[in-house]
């Protein structure tokens, strides 16, 4: 068998460890984590100069009080909330996917543990144990990159309420700010 690149081992040895799905989690994680850290430059760069600058636009114009003007502010303060947000339902989908992922490898783990002890003429008790905790390793990454991906949800979500509020407050000290 020829030999892999280095680079390569460690994807080798995670398919020996737990099958082919490890490798479609790892997959997943990279993406649930490569969301996060998006979102977390997103909102500590982008969403602030995008706040500034609504709040500024607010400021600028003429016509506070009437409705279409109360409508506009809330349709603008909507859509830089909704960017925010964005990324949310895939972020949620793909949590949702993890244990599911594991489950299945789970299930083809175990069929190739039980295939296998069907072939050999002996049916070791200390191979069938090495299958099922080989099979059981899919379940437990899915859970896992589930239980963080839950937890940055939720944070999400929180960020996502605090920072509507601030900027309905801010809109309206602007306001305030300006007939002083």
């Amino acid at each position: 068998m020829p030999t892999l690149p280095l680079w390569l081992e460690p994807v080798e040895r995670l398919v020996d460890a737990g099958g082919a799905v490890l490798v479609v989690l790892a997959f997943v994680a990279v993406l649930v984590f490569g969301m996060a850290i998006e979102r977390w430059w997103y909102y500590r760069i982008t969403w602030r100069i995008a706040r500034r600058q609504l709040i500024r636009r607010w400021a600028a114009r003429s016509d506070h009080r009437s409705w279409s003007a109360r409508t506009l502010r809330h349709v603008w303060a909507e859509a830089l909330v909704d960017k925010l947000r964005r990324p949310l339902p895939w972020l949620k989908l793909l949590v949702a996917l993890c244990p599911l992922l594991g489950l299945l490898g789970t299930v083809t783990g175990m069929i190739t543990v039980f295939d296998s002890l069907s072939m050999s003429d002996t049916h070791q008790a200390r191979a069938m144990a090495d299958g099922v905790a080989r099979a059981t390793l899919p379940t437990l990454t899915g859970m896992a990159i589930a239980v963080i991906g839950l937890l940055f949800i939720s944070r999400l979500e929180h960020v996502i309420r605090r920072e509507n509020q601030r900027l309905q407050d801010r809109l309206a000290r602007a306001l305030e700010e300006k007939d002083a």
